[in-house]
């Protein structure tokens, strides 16, 4: 059985190119990483003293069936994804559908919440030659090194799901094991996006887990999908999920977009609450609600948020991707800092950055502090061609 490492912070992340249908490149992700995936499995915290317990229960199972029936029903190709990198990583599926599940199962069947003070920051910088998205992913400490890209083109012969998908092309930042979408991503037409978690205080079996609308958005070429996917009528999520988004080949003026999405509790549809920014402004977002009136778990999450986001009110507005670095690198705030590594041992890391410049078109990720340390590696936005199909 793999064992987590103190190996500390390594300076690497791997990345695989795949084609394929969606069992294909789910399954070449998965035999590609399957000591990462083994390992996560492995040494993952909630799934094994949470999730997994809770699973062999009857009421814990109920709840899982209730999900999965579901996305089977309106994502059957993210299952099959899921599937696929289960059989390459030699890992049982159940348990890969768990840690997608998140916080699902716990607070349905034991009605309690996380407290963690998981999550991430991202910020926008929407300024004249200076059009950037940057984002910290902040997760937990046994997550740090288990994570590479997935850069896939998936095709299919029939249109897939409930959004009658036939092709994907897209560059994503994967915990190992879960399906791309959830940390920063971006896809052939455009659509840049970041996620960060909110925590709701109540959750709800048998909906879309916030894993498979991100997965989804992979697919959107435009807002309209993009708030279709998240809205996600006759269903609505699970648990709640916000994103910060600009699509690169829209006509006239640079805009950003954060999105906030709420659990579907006593709907069939998600509550849905959509800011933009024009030029000259920018957007900060952790891991609270700030417009959607919900209730929410608070604790760690909640002042974790509160610190990092009176930090940025204390610096002045940024007008550059020098400014955006030098605020999700920072570490000043005694207690809760916007970069998160004070210790070996702290709970929550910051285990990437990620800039995206919207008018070079290229995606800066950093593995340690981009204050202090130079880009791992720098990519290409590759786009669509409108006039052509790829």
């Amino acid at each position: 059985m793999p064992v987590s490492e103190k190996i500390g912070r390594r300076n690497c992340i791997p990345v695989i190119y795949c084609r394929g249908t969606h069992y294909e490149v789910g399954f070449d992700v998965g035999r590609t990483f399957s000591g990462l995936i083994q390992s996560l499995v492995a040494t993952s915290g909630p799934l094994n003293k949470i999730y997994l317990p809770l699973y062999e229960t009857q009421e814990g199972r109920t709840a899982y069936d209730a999900t999965l029936a579901s996305v089977k029903e309106n994502f059957p190709q993210y299952v099959r994804e899921i599937e696929g990198t289960a059989d390459g990583a030699q890992v049982p599926f159940h348990k890969l559908f768990l840690l997608h599940m998140d916080d699902i199962l716990p607070n349905v069947v034991q009605k309690k919440s996380s407290e963690s003070t998981n999550g991430c920051s991202t910020l926008c910088c929407n300024q004249p030659g200076q059009e950037i998205l940057g984002h910290n992913e902040d997760a937990l400490s046994e997550v740090l090194n288990h994570f590479y890209f997935v850069s896939a083109h998936i095709t299919e012969d029939t249109p897939q799901g409930r959004w009658k998908v036939k092709e994907e092309k897209f560059t994503s930042l994967c915990y190992a094991g879960h399906l791309p979408g959830f940390t920063m991503s971006y896809n052939h037409h455009g659509l840049v996006f970041s996620v960060n978690i909110v925590s709701a205080k109540t959750l709800v079996a048998g909906k879309t887990p916030r894993y498979f609308l991100t997965r989804a958005l992979l697919a959107a070429e435009n807002l309209v999908q993009v708030q279709q996917i998240l809205r996600d009528t006759g269903c609505g999520a699970g648990d709640g999920v916000s994103i910060n988004m600009t699509f690169l080949q829209q006509e006239g003026n640079r805009v950003f977009h954060n999105a906030e999405v709420a659990p579907a509790v006593a709907a069939k549809e998600s509550p849905l609450s959509i800011l933009t920014v024009s030029p000259g402004e920018h957007i900060f977002h952790t891991n609270r609600y700030l417009r959607l009136q919900v209730p929410e778990v608070g604790g760690m999450i909640v002042s974790s948020s509160n610190h990092r986001e009176t930090t940025m009110q204390n610096m002045p507005e940024p007008q550059s991707a020098d400014d955006v670095i030098k605020v999700l690198g920072d570490q000043s705030d005694k207690e809760f800092t916007i970069y998160r590594e004070s210790g070996d041992d702290d709970y929550v890391k910051t285990i990437s950055t990620g800039i995206f410049d919207c008018i070079k078109k290229t995606w800066s990720i950093y593995g340690d502090n981009p204050k202090t340390n130079k880009p791992l590696l720098v990519l290409p936005l590759e786009l669509k061609d409108q006039t052509n199909s790829t």
